[in-house]
């Protein structure tokens, strides 16, 4: 039976990952002793290590870990939050901004908070679709708030450099619970982080 990537360590999951992209430059025509490439696969596999930590973080954990008793009941909206990540179909990148807005219900979480849950589900495989949806839902389940807004504005790589070759394609997704799901409050949103509503 396979073993788990789970069950391995850090240096061991390194080193098959190397050992892989070693194979894959030899099916693409390289010579992976050569100079410029012997060091290639170790690299490669750490920048995936890297690129694909969120997969050992817990968003609810982070958010729940600065949670603040406030009776605040407004808005409360961090915009321009940049992220990069993988789109699972090619494993290119895709990379821009998040903006998020939550309604408090007798609780925030510190500022910073979110920008790490950003970072959380941008650091895995990805759609942009469900990214969007993962962060909403995150912060839900960690504040239970009277309502959750994010807006997740993109460019993919692999409309860029590939297939139809848009450069200047840039893909808006949103997901909205509880009391965003009335018009008026998304649109005090939107006039906040200057996004035009997709709906």
């Amino acid at each position: 039976m396979k073993e788990s990537s789970s069950a391995l360590s850090w240096e061991q999951r390194q080193q098959a990952l190397a050992d892989h992209y070693a194979e894959i430059l030899q099916l693409l025509g390289e010579d992976a002793t050569r100079e410029g490439l012997v060091k290639t696969p170790i690299r490669v596999a750490r920048a995936w290590l890297e690129l694909t930590r969120g997969y050992d973080e817990d968003p609810v954990a982070i958010l729940r870990s600065a949670l603040f008793s406030e009776t605040y009941h407004n808005m409360v909206v961090v915009k321009d939050i940049e992220f990069y990540s993988l789109c699972e179909h090619h494993l290119l990148p895709f990379f821009g901004k998040v903006h998020i807005a939550y309604i408090p219900n007798g609780e925030i979480t510190g500022l910073s908070k979110l920008a790490r849950v950003v970072n959380t589900f941008s650091h895995r495989l990805q759609v942009q679709e469900r990214m969007t949806q993962e962060i909403a839902h995150a912060i839900q389940e960690a504040l239970h708030p009277l309502g959750v807004m994010v807006v997740v504005e993109a460019r993919h790589l692999c409309m860029q450099m590939r297939g139809v070759a848009k450069q200047d394609a840039c893909t808006t997704t949103m997901h909205h619970i509880g009391a965003f799901e009335h018009a008026e409050t998304r649109q005090e949103f939107f006039a906040q982080v200057l996004v035009q509503d997709p709906s």
